[in-house]
């Protein structure tokens, strides 16, 4: 009996024989298809090939690509468990042909594979066509030798597929299993269809129109084939099953589920264990390809996904967290396919283990809720929508984690008053954001955010991604184009590009749509949605398109070094500084960093250099920069510092990256650096290059800002620094490693020899020479001692110095000196201690100071100082000091 392996090596290995490219499964997350919320079949990843946008190194592929159907259009997740053949999570085999081979190559593939290379019996196999598909009832006639009884032919859309309303779309032939006349069914198209006894096991999709917006239809140039074949399928058929769930990979998966759990896989919880092993596969894939748990967009699928089987798990008696005790068995089963998951398998681990430890919090709460409602209500009586609502907003239950929990005892949600209550806490939420402040024309992002829901945000794992635009939005009202040369905010329902918050800016880029581009010169963030800044440069950009959008590299990578050297810079402040230190503002943006934090005194020469040093020893480590998502409490419990101004709700990004020993493993395990954060990063500490400290200031009292540069930035300042010095030694004539000693001598040089002219003046001054005039007179105003003198080419700083010794020589008296320093004035004035009860200096100065144009002036009664704009009017000043010792 061949495994699920072995059968997808089989087909891969048939299709490389006949000359395809083997082709790596596309991620889960599409890029190419903004329509979609998860890649759901082969083809995503080759849509602009078929459509001939893309056109690559070969016409001819394989793939076993990994799909998803938990939201949107293709929903699976309320039949899992419960069927035989609905899976959340599945493989899907297929052969592409872009403009290569058509039908008459496709059905013998389809054949050859089935009947020899499987070996299953051509006597048990039907197919369906288009019912006027003439070239493949041929084919199928000539080639498999299938009679007119085995060629159904069906008139509907089932054999009819296309890429959407319009666009590449053709008939198709779908082979059918007959699994014989003891289980119940009809063939396709019969009344019994549904049953079980037909099985259909390979979709081959012929590509040859193109459909209109008016519903015509006109030929290819290049025809095409799409084929999709479900591995869990047909491993089911070839190891002689009727139960997907009882193939050997899913068996091994149910196995593993009833170990942790303690219980018995095929007993009365067998349902269960189907929940546990489907919702495993689909959650650690999500995971290992950029998804995490959230409560918007693709996050909350996977939440709703995780919740699902967590709810499982704990009817099965799991008292402790289970599923991240299953990822192994998963490893083991699918890592040598799909290595990916092998490399994330840590983080799928942790995520679950978190997500599961944080629901069962809530988890008997909401089900003892659930339990005390079903009991006040008849048997056959719907649960209350406002009970279901209650479980989804207080509990976290979606409601069809409640529709679930309920149809195990057949009974039904009131769906009509779970809506209600839905559009009333909308409402309520509308009138408070009316009441927020907000300007009047940003309800129209809230009207946006409730209709569409969030902005998905792709850009953690991507810097370009396809979107489909939402609307555009002009002063306030949505429009529906614009043209080259207009300016207008876009929204769209997923983006790459970063919304400004916590400190980091927006980003830019560009949007291409088809007839039309524009730049992107901003992105912020309003009630959840992203609004895209934009200018028209080409063309026409319309609501509804499908854009192409692409961030500024450079620009996010200059961005994301100075983010995370912050993050760097904040533990080395508190590492350097003391415990105390504590954010108050930052800016991220691509030409520096800017950070400020609670600190009461500027940062020494040594401070700075040890900051550096650290810094730049963390970003040598070239340690991972590692992302978590998690309870805000969680976080804090380790040691999670958060960033200033920022608000969280129930789930904060976790940002780690260092260690703190710089051994790679960290001191008792210790990461240097670990903060709530929602901002983009670097992969590495490395990435951010080199980290240089340029400045230190004050930003308020008890706040300190300093600035920083980083990568090639850093290394120009630097630099730039390098060159100074070097022309400063060429001035010195000194080499670069005595510039600081020759500066030093030359500034104590300095120092000196203006000591010396200072005391020059003073002398000078004292005897009356230098241009100062005859030595000034003493006069004697009301029984006291007054000597007042104008001087020139003395500073302000050398009159307290003169005013004392003019005081020691007139042993008792006042003293007023003005300097004339061109045209602007100081004045000072002196008391003996004698006097200092009969005037005051600090009254002489103030009489003095109005007449020069100055105000005010101050000090202590035996010396004061002031000053004004007009040294022309000194004798004025020195009559109204004479008035005021007069008396």
């Amino acid at each position: 009996m061949p495994t699920l392996n072995e059968i997808r090596s089989t087909f891969l290995d048939f299709f490389a024989r006949h000359d395809h490219e083997i082709v790596e499964s596309s991620p889960l997350v599409p890029r190419n298809d903004p329509t979609l919320m998860f890649t759901n079949a082969g083809m995503v990843q080759f849509k602009n090939c078929f459509t001939g946008v893309e056109h690559r190194d070969y016409n001819r592929a394989a793939t076993s690509q990994k799909c998803v159907r938990a939201g949107g259009k293709h929903n699976d997740l309320d039949n899992v468990g419960y069927t035989a053949r609905h899976h959340t999570f599945f493989e899907m085999l297929g052969n592409f042909s872009f403009g290569d081979y058509f039908k008459e190559a496709a059905i013998p593939y389809a054949w050859d594979l089935l009947t020899r290379d499987f070996g299953l019996d051509p006597e048990k196999l039907l197919v369906t066509i288009y019912h006027d598909d003439e070239d493949a009832a041929s084919i199928w006639k000539k080639y498999a030798g299938l009679d007119d009884g085995r060629i159904i032919r069906i008139a509907t859309e089932d054999n009819f597929w296309s890429m959407g309303a319009t666009g590449p779309c053709g008939p198709c032939t779908e082979i059918f299993y007959d699994h014989g006349p003891e289980i119940w069914g009809g063939p396709p198209g019969s009344p019994e269809e549904d049953g079980d006894r037909f099985v259909e096991i390979w979709n081959l999709v012929f590509m040859q129109y193109e459909r209109f917006g008016d519903g015509t239809l006109q030929d290819l140039p290049n025809q095409s084939i799409d084929t999709g074949m479900g591995l869990e399928r047909i491993g089911a058929l070839l190891q002689g099953k009727h139960d997907n769930y009882d193939t050997d990979l899913m068996r091994s998966l149910i196995e593993a589920s009833a170990n942790v759990t303690n219980s018995d896989p095929d007993g009365e919880g067998n349902v269960h264990h189907r929940v546990i092993a489907d919702h495993l596969r689909s959650t650690s894939f999500l995971i290992a390809d950029g998804v995490m748990p959230s409560n918007e967009g693709r996050g909350y699928v996977l939440r709703r996904i995780m919740r699902r089987a967590m709810r499982h798990a704990h009817l099965l008696g799991a008292k402790d967290p289970v599923m991240h005790r299953l990822v192994p068995s998963l490893v083991a089963q699918m890592g040598q396919a799909f290595p990916e998951l092998g490399r994330a398998q840590p983080l799928v681990e942790e995520t679950l283990k978190l997500e599961e430890t944080r629901f069962k919090q809530t988890l008997e709460r909401g089900l003892r809720l659930l339990e005390e409602e079903l009991g006040a209500l008849p048997p056959d009586a719907a649960l209350p929508g406002e009970t279901a609502f209650k479980l989804y907003d207080t509990f976290g239950f979606p409601l069809d984690l409640t529709q679930d929990a309920l149809r195990e005892r057949d009974r039904e949600v009131d769906i009509s008053g779970f809506d209600a209550a839905m559009a009333r806490q909308k409402a309520q939420a509308r009138a408070a954001w009316a009441g927020s402040g907000e300007s009047a024309d940003a309800a129209i992002w809230f009207d946006l955010g409730e209709e569409h829901g969030a902005t998905d945000f792709l850009g953690y794992d991507t810097e370009t991604a396809e979107g489909q635009i939402i609307a555009l939005v002009r002063d306030g009202e949505t429009i529906p184009s614009a043209q080259a040369g207009e300016t207008v905010q876009i929204v769209l329902n997923q983006t790459p590009f970063y919304a400004e918050a916590g400190g980091q800016v927006g980003d830019t880029g560009s949007l291409t749509v088809e007839g039309g581009r524009a730049r992107i010169t901003d992105t912020r963030k309003v009630a959840g949605v992203h609004v895209h800044y934009a200018e028209i440069s080409d063309g026409r950009v319309g609501a509804g398109q499908a854009a192409v959008l692409e961030v500024d590299h450079d620009r996010r990578r200059a961005i994301r070094a100075n983010h995370s050297a912050t993050h760097l810079l904040h533990e080395a402040l508190r590492s350097s500084l003391g415990e105390h230190v504590a954010q108050r503002g930052s800016l991220n943006d691509e030409s520096r960093l800017r950070f400020d934090f609670s600190h009461s005194r500027p940062l020494s020469v040594d401070e700075i250099e040890r900051i550096e040093a650290e810094v730049n020893a963390l970003i040598r480590q070239n340690a991972p920069v590692e992302t978590r998502v998690m309870a805000p409490d969680d976080a804090r419990d380790l040691g999670a510092q958060a960033l200033f101004g920022e608000k969280y709700g129930d789930e904060v990004r976790v940002v780690s990256m260092g260690f703190e020993d710089g051994s790679g493993k960290g001191l008792d395990g210790r990461t240097y650096s670990i903060e709530l954060c929602g901002g983009t990063h670097v992969d590495r500490t490395g990435d951010i290059g080199v980290f240089a400290l340029t400045s230190d200031s004050a930003s308020s009292s008890g706040v300190r800002r300093v600035e920083a540069l980083t990568g090639a930035a850093a290394f120009d300042h630097l630099s730039r620094q390098r060159a100074r010095i070097a022309a400063l030694a060429e001035d010195l004539k000194a080499r670069p490693d005595e510039v600081v000693e020759r500066v030093r001598g030359v500034v104590n040089e300095r120092r000196t020899l203006a000591n010396e002219v200072s005391q020059l003046r003073r002398e000078l001054a004292m005897a009356g020479g230098a241009g100062q005039g005859e030595a000034p007179a003493v006069e004697e105003i009301g029984g006291m001692k007054f000597l007042a003198q104008v001087l020139q080419g003395v500073s302000g700083k050398d009159l307290p110095a003169l005013i004392d010794e003019h005081k020691a020589r007139l042993g008792s008296g006042a003293v007023l000196l003005i300097a004339d320093a061109g045209g602007k004035a100081a004045v000072a004035a002196g008391v003996t201690e004698d006097l200092v009860g009969t005037v005051s200096a600090v009254d002489l100065v103030r009489a003095a100071v109005p007449k020069l144009g100055g105000k005010g002036g101050g000090g202590r009664p035996d010396m004061a100082q002031g000053g004004g704009r007009d040294a022309a009017n000194a004798e004025a000043a020195i009559d109204a000091a004479r008035k005021i010792m007069g008396g």
